[in-house]
């Protein structure tokens, strides 16, 4: 699908390792002290995990080959596709698990080069995730002085009046960007109920944060479309934005149809 798009590079979100991250955290237990909750899971077995994930997914890509017929004569035209993961953190799990999932996604970045950076996903508007959101930025702001190389991608405002109280769509592109320092934003649907919305595009122009726009999902899980997206504004201030699909199983689009979206909706 991706090759029938033109695409000749993709992201996946992938939790990679099945949950064992989680379960350490759980087996190790929550610890205040940051850095040393971090030395307990990394001697705990973390490596142990990184090393599993690595030859797993040396399988998988080994098998993709298989599928595809790479290297033969019949070879699939998604074979010249470049494939990267990002580790994804499931947001909604306990504080200790979703440490250590951070973590995971550090370590993987150090550890294999196909692991481009990490997000963290699971609906923005859940319990979890909006109760301990400042968290989660304190956790990737604290973790990241270890691993300054690795790349941030954070979901947030994947929000619209309603899903939660006013007040919970004030702040979560802003902490993204200056606390967790995220370099890409998925969604970005409820930036101008962010505080100070002008100057927050100004200095994601400024700081060339780019916002993942994914028409499709956001009209069909938040009911957000045309005039009320807020695509023209991010590029009337001049935030750098690319088209998404958002995860295809779930929305049943493509890159080709975001494109057809954004021409039609948008006169791009």
């Amino acid at each position: 699908r991706a090759a029938a798009d033109r695409l000749q590079y993709v992201e996946l979100m992938h939790t990679a390792d099945g949950g064992r991250a989680a379960i350490l955290g759980t087996k190790i237990g929550w610890e205040d002290d940051f850095g040393r909750f971090r030395d307990k899971l990394l001697a705990g077995g973390m490596s142990d995990i990184v090393a599993s994930v690595r030859t797993e997914t040396d399988a998988d890509e080994a098998r993709k080959g298989e599928i595809l017929q790479c290297g033969t004569a019949q070879a699939d035209a998604g074979c010249e596709v470049t494939v990267r993961y990002l580790y994804q953190v499931l947001r909604g799990l306990p504080r200790e698990q979703v440490f250590a999932q951070i973590l995971l996604g550090f370590e993987l970045t150090k550890a294999d080069p196909r692991f481009v950076g990490f997000n963290l996903v699971m609906p923005e508007d859940y319990y979890v995730p909006m109760h301990d959101f400042d968290l989660h930025m304190r956790i990737i702001e604290a973790l990241h002085k270890f691993y300054p190389a690795t790349h941030v991608s954070l979901h947030a405002d994947e929000l619209a009046m309603g899903l939660v109280p006013p007040e919970g769509m004030r702040f979560h592109i802003r902490e993204s960007i200056e606390r967790a320092g995220a370099e890409r934003i998925g969604h970005g649907v409820a930036v101008m109920s962010e505080r100070d919305p002008i100057r927050l595009l100004a200095e994601m122009a400024k700081k060339r944060v780019l916002v993942e726009i994914c028409l499709t999902s956001n009209d069909t899980i938040l009911g957000i479309s045309g005039d009320r997206h807020p695509l023209p504004i991010y590029m009337r201030y001049g935030v750098p934005v690319a088209l998404a699909t958002d995860d295809e199983g779930v929305s049943r689009s493509d890159m080709t149809h975001e494109y057809l979206r954004a021409v039609e909706t948008y006169n791009l």
